[in-house]
């Protein structure tokens, strides 16, 4: 297929399509964007009290469209939790610019709040996976008393010999000191992972050490 194109696209079971696709030939230009919302989606940043926020930030994208399921089967506490006047609550955090182009920055149970400060998982695992040698790598939230969670990183990197000191100073270039996480815990074995492929994070929580 030497014609094929590779572009940027989001959606989710619960939209049952593409809610998103990158314009042909701007992928380059946005290469941290999954596009814009197609002409039958209709896609709302909302903060944790249902307000929708101003071009540029961040919040959590609520997704309208004849392509948003009605509800959950059966599960009528559910769908009362999850939609709003036919808006699904993706759970995806992520800021639409000016121009229409969606950002996702973190799921919002994993996002992390250390000390008052917002930290994107994702974005502590981007700068992780930089690092030649590492497979994969899972940033968690550990309870802590005074900061609410501190950042540990859980990493799977079986040929590689990677100092906890080198990880910190990588991080600490490209992250704030706050999103450069404190621990990092090797696993022997990759990640756990759901059958769609998703880290279970929540694994990771409950494991001693994690």
């Amino acid at each position: 297929m030497p014609n094929l194109v590779l572009q940027n696209a989001y959606g989710a079971t619960e939209t049952t399509s593409p809610t998103t696709l990158m314009p042909a030939g701007l992928t380059r230009a946005h290469a941290d964007s999954v596009g814009v919302a197609l002409p039958c989606a209709e896609i709302r940043v909302m903060n944790d009290d249902g307000r929708e926020l101003p071009a540029g930030e961040v919040g959590e994208l609520w997704i309208g469209g004849p392509m948003v399921v009605p509800g959950y089967w059966g599960n009528a506490e559910a769908t009362a939790a999850s939609f709003t006047a036919g808006f699904w609550h993706s759970g995806d955090l992520g800021s639409v610019d000016a121009d229409g182009f969606v950002r996702i920055v973190d799921r919002k149970k994993d996002m992390l709040n250390r000390g008052g400060y917002k930290v994107y998982s994702v974005k502590v695992e981007n700068v992780l996976m930089s690092v030649p040698g590492i497979v994969e790598a899972a940033v968690i939230g550990v309870p802590c008393p005074v900061l609410g969670e501190r950042v540990h990183a859980v990493l799977h990197a079986p040929d590689a010999a990677i100092d906890d000191d080198a990880l910190r100073r990588h991080c600490a270039a490209q992250l704030a000191d706050y999103e450069v996480p404190e621990r990092f815990i090797r696993s022997a074995a990759p990640l756990p992972r759901n059958a769609n492929g998703k880290v279970l994070k929540r694994l990771l929580r409950a494991t001693p050490g994690g």
